[in-house]
Formats: structure tokens, C-alpha cells, sequence
């Protein structure tokens, strides 16, 4: 049979077409997620049961809002030595788990250990933007040392009171799961990372001494100056506004007062730290510790934000308020200045501490300071990144 000029042209169309076709399906779809959340939640000893009551009730924010332009990855510690990390997947109306590791004793208290968590969480679900949630027990800046020096002392930590209402170091009990503040920052600069923000589902780590270690790895950071219900943050109502494109800071800490102001226990502080404003109050802080300074007497009333003894975290806003004394010129710099370090806060009428039980909040600024602490626990105070910069 004889093939025509047309039936030829016709042929390589056809081949051409089919050619397209194969390759598009060799192409992968183009990503649209705008954000990954990265609930963060390594061992942590006795908040394990907790953790999963978090994941169920973001899911259940999830299924009420959706998943747009965002992902969700879990990073959960199921023993001492065993995590996974999973997605949390919207479909159809309801969410599913889907597995991407599983991690046999993962190094997440070293550098370079979370540093290669992060990455994977990276490789996993880029994104333009990244917004990172951590919960397990806090202590504020303290670094892990101190919590190891803890055996030779009658020093007792929140987490170890018993036959009280428990509540939530960044880590575990013991040293051995602990994490620095410090080592957080450096593992998030490693893998190229700077999120919108952080949120500690930590008790103290609303700490102007661990903000300003975090500063130039996240946005904001949202956490809470006192201990917290080991319930943790609501994040069935949170949850809607953490997903959002644009972060929603006065609902998210309108949806912790609420949950907490009717809560069987009543007592819960958060607030929103803007770290872009952290270099700028630290040059006003140093200008006031170089005109100011308190004697003992002063330190006795300032607001507490703990139950130790003697105290570790102050109000930080108290505590300058009396540094300043008389001074209303500079403390009014520093009251506008706080307005925008801090621009969203709440508190209940008091918070709750293991030791001493509920205590009336009458001065709050959202966020504490160790500076006039006498505690031992605050021994490496003076090599905090904090004071160098005021000092």
C-alpha cells in the first residue's frame, strides 16, 4: 500500500502527541504548599499519652478547616530509644497518618542529631514557609548541665512533684533527653531554616533569655513565662489559627485563655514574643543596667513567675520597672519598646507551680528574666548570650 504525503504528516503528529503524553506522566506535579508545621515532640518520659491527645486534637482543627496551602509533619518519640515521623494527611473530609520514618535511638539532643531531623522533615515537605511546634518538659534557658549537676543537690524540679496536678528543660526528665535552647538554634541555622515561628508547649520557656538565642531562626515565638496544665496548648481551637497563611497571634492567645479560664484547673500564661525587636531592647538594656542596679531588698517584690526557692524566673517587665525606679523618661522607652517586643499576651488571675500550688498574677508582662535570680540553678547566667549583650 502506498503512503500518501498527508498520511505521513498525519503519522508524525500522532507520534508527537504520544511522545508528550509519555513525558508528561514522567514529570511530578509541581508543589503548591506554601507551609509545613512541624509538630516537634521528642521523649519526654511521662507526656507520651499526652502527645497523642495534641496530634488528635490538631487533627480535629484539620478536619474542620482543611489543608490548602499547607503541610503537617509529626515527629513523636514512642519510647526512649524509637520515634516516627508521619503526615498528617486531609482527605475527604477526615485525616489519616501517613508513615515516612521510623528512627531507631535518633540523637535529637546533639546538633548534628537534629540537625538531621530537620533536614528530613525539609526533604519530605518543602515549602516556602515553615512554622515549627515543641512539646516536652521546659526549663527556660537553663542549659542541660545544670540539670545534670541537679543529683548532688535537694533541688527539685516541676516536672518531679507527685500526688499534684502535673504539668509540662526543653526534653525529658533526665539529662540524657534534654536539649539547649541553644543547640535548637544552631541545628535550625544548619539546615537552612528560619520559621514564622515557634511555639513551646513547654512550661518557662516564654524566657527573653531563650528568645533572644532563637532570634534569628524564627519570626515569633509563642510560649508560655510560667509552668503549663500538662494538658497543653488547645490546639483543637488553636490549631485554625496556627495553619493560617498568616498566623493569626491575638486568636491564638484569645483561644488559650479561653480554654484555660474554664479548664478544671484555671491557671494558664502565654504570650507572642516579636523577635525582630529582641537587638533593639537589648541596646536599652544595656543603657539601664549601666545606670541602674538593684539591692536585695527590691528583689523580694518582684513578680515571682515560679515556685522555686529562691526564684529563677521574674517578670521581666516588673523587674525593670523596678531597676528603673524614678526614672519615667527611660522606663517609658522601655514600656513603648515592650509593646512591640510583646504584642500579644493573656494570662488567667493566677498561674500554677508544683511546689506552691496557684499564684495571683499582678504584674505581667508576658515574658521573664533570671537577671536577679540567687538561685544555684542560674550559676552560668553571666555566659547567656542574653547578658553579654546588656552587660
Amino acid at each position: 500500500m502506498r503512503i500518501t504525503h498527508a498520511t505521513r504528516i498525519l503519522i508524525v503528529i500522532i507520534s508527537i502527541f504520544s511522545l508528550v503524553g509519555c513525558q508528561k506522566e514522567d514529570i511530578p506535579p509541581v508543589s503548591s504548599n506554601e507551609r509545613t508545621i512541624f509538630m516537634y515532640l521528642p521523649w519526654s518520659t511521662n507526656l507520651t499519652e499526652y502527645f497523642y491527645n495534641n496530634i488528635s486534637d490538631m487533627e480535629k482543627a484539620i478536619s474542620r478547616r482543611g489543608l490548602h496551602n499547607e503541610r503537617v509533619i509529626v515527629f513523636l518519640s514512642t519510647s526512649a530509644s524509637e520515634a516516627e515521623m508521619f503526615e498528617i494527611v486531609y482527605e475527604n473530609g477526615h485525616c489519616r497518618r501517613d508513615m515516612l520514618k521510623e528512627y531507631t535511638t535518633p540523637a535529637f539532643t546533639t546538633e548534628t542529631g537534629l540537625t538531621a531531623i530537620l533536614n528530613d522533615m525539609k526533604s519530605y515537605a518543602p515549602a516556602a514557609n515553615y512554622a515549627m511546634i515543641i512539646g516536652c518538659h521546659g526549663m527556660g534557658w537553663l542549659p542541660v548541665e545544670q540539670s545534670r549537676g541537679r543529683a548532688i543537690t535537694d533541688f527539685v524540679y516541676h516536672w518531679e512533684y507527685t500526688d499534684v496536678p502535673q504539668t509540662r528543660f526543653f526534653g525529658g526528665l533526665t539529662a540524657e533527653y534534654q536539649t539547649d535552647v541553644t543547640t535548637l538554634s544552631q541545628s535550625l541555622s544548619n539546615s537552612g531554616l528560619k520559621m514564622d515561628y515557634i511555639l513551646f508547649d513547654d512550661c518557662y520557656m516564654s524566657s527573653l533569655e531563650a528568645a533572644y538565642d532563637l532570634r534569628h531562626v524564627t519570626d515569633y515565638l509563642i510560649a508560655c513565662p510560667t509552668e503549663i496544665m500538662v494538658y497543653g496548648m488547645p490546639y483543637s481551637t488553636m490549631g485554625e489559627y496556627l495553619l493560617a497563611e498568616k498566623p493569626d497571634y491575638a486568636a491564638i492567645c484569645n483561644a488559650f485563655y479561653q480554654f484555660y479560664s474554664s479548664y478544671q484547673y484555671p491557671y494558664g500564661t502565654i504570650a507572642v514574643t516579636d523577635c525582630s525587636q529582641l537587638d533593639e531592647l537589648a541596646d536599652l538594656m544595656k543603657l539601664i543596667h549601666s545606670s541602674y542596679s538593684l539591692d536585695n531588698s527590691q528583689i523580694t517584690y518582684i513578680q515571682r513567675m515560679d515556685g522555686y526557692s529562691p526564684v529563677i524566673f521574674y517578670d521581666f517587665g516588673d523587674y525593670v520597672r523596678t531597676l528603673c525606679g524614678n526614672d519615667s523618661e527611660l522606663y517609658g522607652y522601655f514600656i513603648a519598646l515592650m509593646e512591640k517586643v510583646i504584642p500579644y499576651k493573656a494570662h488567667t488571675e493566677r498561674f500554677y507551680t508544683a511546689s506552691r500550688g496557684p499564684i495571683t498574677v499582678e504584674q505581667y508582662s508576658g515574658i521573664t528574666t533570671s537577671e536577679p535570680s540567687s538561685n544555684s540553678r542560674t550559676i552560668d547566667y553571666p555566659q547567656t548570650s542574653w547578658y553579654l549583650a546588656t552587660h
